[in-house]
C-alpha cells in the first residue's frame, strides 16, 4: 500500500512537533531557538506572515525536523508489526491481501489523522500491485520460479536504467574533452554510486549487456583518440596485430563505432588492457 502525504512540509503542525522535541530535549533556550525557526514569517506579495503550520523547507534542519515528527509513524507501524519502507515522508507498507491492505491503510490513516494531525492525499494513495509499483527507484517482478507462485524479486526501475545509460553514454562521448584517464575515474564514480544503491536488486543480467556495450563505447574513444592513420596503424602494431593487417584497419572505412565492435579492437583492447588504466568491472564489483 502506497501512502501519500499531502504537502507535507506545509502542514506539520508545530504543536505537535515541539511537543515530541520537548520530551527528549528540555532546554529552554534550545525550544525557544526551534519556534523561531518554524515560526518565521513568509513573505508573500511583499507582506509578512505569519505561519502557525509548515517546516521552512531548504534548510538542513528542515528534514530533520520532518523525521522527528515521522519517527512516531515509524514506531507505530514497527509496534504493529508491518513491513514497511519510509524515505522522509514518501512511505509504502507491504501486506499479503488487498483486504489487510484496506484494514491496515484505514488505521494508519486514523493515526495520522489524530495522533499527528497529518492529512494524506487520497488521490495519490491506494493499494498498487507489485508488478505496477515503484518505490525509491526499485520495482518488482515475479521470481519465474518453479514453485514460487506469487513471490516477487527486487529490481531497478526502467527509468533509472536508462538514466544510467545515459550518464555513461556522455562520459564516453568522443567529443567530451578528457583523457582517458580521467573518463575512467568518472565513470567509476558513477557505477560504484549506482551499484551501491542497487545491490540489494536483482540487476547482474542487465549488467553484463551493459558492461559489454561499455567497454565498446571506451574502445571507441580511443580509436578517436587515435585519429590520423598512421598513428593507428602504430598503436595496432604495439598491440601485436601484424603490419598488412595493421595497415588495412589503419586505412579502413568503416565507422569507429563499428571498428569498436570488430574482432580487430576486441582482441587487442581486451579487458585486462582496460583494467591496467583504471577501469572497474561492473559485474566484479556487484559481486564483491
Amino acid at each position: 500500500m502506497d501512502i501519500d502525504l499531502k504537502s507535507f512540509f506545509d502542514e506539520v503542525k508545530h504543536s505537535v512537533l515541539l511537543e515530541l522535541i520537548y520530551k527528549k530535549v528540555k532546554c529552554k533556550p534550545t525550544m525557544k531557538l526551534l519556534r523561531s525557526f518554524l515560526r518565521a514569517p513568509i513573505l508573500i506579495d511583499g507582506k509578512l506572515h505569519k505561519r502557525r503550520k509548515g517546516v521552512p523547507q531548504g534548510s538542513p534542519l528542515s528534514p530533520l525536523l520532518s523525521n522527528i515528527l515521522l519517527n512516531e509513524l515509524d514506531k507505530e507501524l514497527e509496534k504493529r508489526g508491518h513491513r514497511y519502507v519510509r524515505y522522509a515522508d514518501d512511505f509504502s507498507i507491504y501486506v499479503k491481501s488487498k483486504k489487510a491492505a484496506k484494514r491496515v491503510g484505514n488505521s494508519i490513516y486514523k493515526f495520522l489523522r489524530d495522533k499527528l494531525q497529518l492529512p494524506i492525499n487520497r488521490e495519490k494513495s491506494g493499494i498498487r500491485k507489485p508488478l505496477g509499483f515503484q518505490v525509491l527507484g526499485f520495482g518488482f517482478v515475479p521470481t519465474y520460479k518453479k514453485g514460487e507462485k506469487g513471490k516477487y524479486q527486487l529490481v531497478a526501475g526502467l527509468s533509472k536504467w536508462k538514466e544510467f545509460e545515459a550518464k555513461l553514454k556522455y562520459l564516453t562521448k568522443k567529443t567530451v574533452p578528457a583523457s582517458f584517464e580521467e573518463r575512467i575515474q568518472r565513470i567509476n564514480l558513477l557505477l560504484r554510486g549506482w551499484i551501491n544503491y542497487f545491490r540489494p536488486a536483482s540487476i547482474q543480467e542487465k549488467l553484463k549487456k551493459l558492461e559489454e556495450w561499455l567497454r565498446n563505447r571506451l574502445r571507441y574513444c580511443i580509436w578517436h583518440h587515435w585519429k590520423k592513420p598512421e598513428r593507428k596503424r602504430k598503436n595496432l602494431i604495439r598491440l601485436g596485430i601484424d603490419f598488412d593487417q595493421a595497415y588495412a584497419w589503419s586505412r579502413t572505412r568503416m565507422g569507429g563505432w563499428a571498428v569498436a565492435q570488430s574482432p580487430i579492437l576486441r582482441t587487442t583492447i581486451t579487458v585486462e588492457r582496460l583494467k591496467m588504466k583504471g577501469y572497474v568491472s561492473l559485474i566484479e564489483y556487484y559481486k564483491r
